[in-house]
């Protein structure tokens, strides 16, 4: 069994291990390749301008991270064209249908890309060009591969003329129209033969090789050769293959429903969970996980070891379907915590409305697990993953419970992913992420921003102003974006333009998103007009951010709009993230700033 998907950067630790593997193929499989060229693999895939060429590289990956192939496309989004690099299987792949995979994959990601057909070198199968009859034998195997999907060499021009006078097997340029029934006329094919050999072969050419080659192209449209080996129709359209870095990965806390509160008034109710299920359930870009279990270690590193153990001995003795409310504060860290259990609940909570029973420790345990469970497998590879969960987490602070929230799954998450590289936690829930800011609040491995009702009218009330902005080595890594009672979608865009700002001028390798849908229309606890179509762009432009990202569920509490809101939400993120390939307009807008980005 195999798995394909593509390797955007070298960020998480399995692809600082997958990147030198298909280096080390590189070598065996195309000996002749400089060192240099071989080398620069990764930064050709995170700074594409250098190259005038965007790298996108596909592994087909095994048990235990094991490379059976791979392949490197280049795309030339100035003149609508993508260029077949490299594709290779490895000796113990080959036969097993890799290869046919990695092309489809590639040709998929052209299609995406509006790219007006897709290019590649192949050594010849003429006997004239080519006399080792060993070598002869697997091009006309190679050529006849790649007739099967429509893809034929270009005849009547001179671009199997050796860069070296008397060289052996030159290769055909094979040109396969991606499913379309296209002309290549003669003006555009040029300029792509000239990119083609100028930034692929430009040091090596001789003077006026490459003006020689690109005048040799004569035919208006420019010829392909008849099929040879394959009797199937032509052109042959793109197959869809699905590999995992298109997928958002999905895990449900199946143990919600055992927190359900009944009091009057009570908003966070488990058909949050079942109203957004339903309607993403259709979109056919989440793949469901298992949910796994995890240490409690990974809460105790980022909540207070006292508090915890609280919190879990005292939901053990509340009464089977009874709720304890704090009802006494006495003020933290100044005094004695009381002796009983159920007085004792006001010394680490934050409000008067977040009950204690027997199953909200089980619930918020699980919620932590999910959280846990998609971060682990953006380390493996998924570009998105979602924890859809409740009871939420963005008001848990260190110490505290308040908000519905008891353990902080979006903090536990960041602390998480923090040691392979610095993380941003972006909170688009009305309520100010109080709990979050807290954890991080001295650190800088983790951002923390947070776009939200201004204290004066909204819960929390005593954190979220914008001069909070963190203390010692946290000092200008806390970013609070306040926003007035009554706003425009207009504003609000202009506070995420800012916030995604910040994430890539601090250069954040991983983002959490704290998504709250209670910034919608008529949601009972905001005051803000967001409709479907906002969440749309919301989520393209977070996912244009092109950041490994975990979406974990916070507020959300007009029941009749909540799943189309997070519908929409998923399908701009998707979008912009995975589906278009388009350069970032975030990452665009910052280049146009500063001249670069990190």
């Amino acid at each position: 069994m195999f798995r394909i998907r593509r390797i955007y950067d070298d960020i998480i630790p399995v692809d600082r291990t997958i990147i030198p593997m298909v280096q080390d193929i590189l070598r065996v499989q195309f000996p002749l390749l400089s060192d240099d060229v071989i080398q620069k693999l990764p930064d050709q895939l995170i700074n594409p301008l250098k190259y005038r060429f965007r790298s996108i590289l596909f592994i087909a990956e095994g048990d235990k991270g094991k490379i059976k192939g791979f392949a490197i496309l280049q795309h030339a989004p100035d003149l609508k064209f993508c260029y077949l690099d490299f594709i290779s299987t490895t000796e113990h792949g080959t036969g097993k249908g890799i290869g046919s995979l990695l092309y489809e994959r590639v040709r998929q990601e052209a299609l995406g890309l509006n790219a007006d057909g897709l290019f590649f070198e192949c050594l010849p199968d003429d006997p004239k060009l080519c006399s080792d009859k060993e070598i002869l034998k697997q091009n006309i195997a190679r050529l006849r591969f790649y007739e099967k999907f429509g893809a034929r060499p270009i005849i009547n021009t001179a671009y199997e003329t050796p860069i070296t006078p008397g060289g052996e097997c030159p290769p055909y340029l094979v040109y396969d129209s991606l499913g379309k029934a296209r002309h290549l006329f003669l003006s555009w094919t040029r300029n792509v033969v000239r990119a083609i050999l100028e930034r692929k072969y430009g040091e090596l050419c001789p003077g006026g090789y490459i003006d020689m080659v690109v005048k040799s192209f004569t035919d208006n449209p420019v010829m392909i050769r008849p099929p040879k080996y394959e009797k199937i129709a032509s052109p042959v359209e793109v197959s869809n293959v699905r590999s995992i870095d298109q997928l958002i990965i999905l895990a449900v806390n199946d143990r919600h429903e055992i927190h359900h509160v009944h009091e009057r008034g009570y908003v966070e109710s488990p058909v949050r969970i079942s109203r957004i299920l339903s309607r993403i359930d259709s979109m056919g870009i989440f793949e469901k996980t298992e949910v796994k279990h995890f240490s409690e270690k990974h809460i105790l590193a980022v909540h207070d070891k006292g508090y915890f153990n609280y919190f879990k001995k005292v939901c053990t003795i509340v009464e089977k379907g009874r709720s304890l409310y704090p009802y006494v504060f006495p003020i933290r860290n100044k005094h004695r915590p009381p002796k009983e259990l159920p007085v004792r609940a006001g010394y680490y909570c934050i409000d008067t409305f977040t009950p204690i029973n027997e199953n909200a420790y089980l619930a918020a345990k699980r919620a932590v697990d999910c959280a846990l469970t998609v971060s682990e497998k953006v380390l493996e590879g998924y570009r998105f993953g979602y924890a859809l969960v409740r009871p939420p987490g963005h008001h848990a602070e260190y110490c505290a419970f308040g908000g519905f929230c008891y353990f902080n799954s979006a903090a536990i998450a960041a602390n998480f992913l923090s040691p392979h590289g610095r993380v941003a936690v972006l909170d688009i829930d009305y309520h100010h992420g109080n709990g979050t800011q807290d954890i991080f609040y001295n650190r800088s491995d983790v951002v923390t921003i947070s776009i939200h009702g201004h204290p004066s009218f909204a819960y929390p009330y005593f954190s979220g102003f914008r001069d909070e902005k963190g203390e010692k080595e946290g000092r200008g890594f806390n970013i609070n974006i306040p926003l007035p009672e009554y706003i425009t979608f207009d504003q609000y865009r202009e506070a995420l333009t800012s916030a995604c700002t910040a994430v890539i001028k601090m250069g954040c390798k991983f983002l959490v998103v704290a998504l709250g849908l209670d910034t919608a229309k008529g949601d009972p606890t905001g005051t803000w007009p967001l409709l479907p179509k906002d969440f749309s762009s919301i989520g393209k432009m977070i996912g244009s951010l092109r950041l490994p990202t975990i979406v974990i569920q916070e507020g959300g509490y007009k029941i009749r709009s909540l799943g189309t809101n997070a519908q929409h939400f998923f399908k701009g993120l998707w979008e912009a993230g995975i589906s278009n390939h388009s350069n970032s307009p975030i990452r665009s807008l910052i280049s146009q700033k500063n001249g670069k980005y990190k």
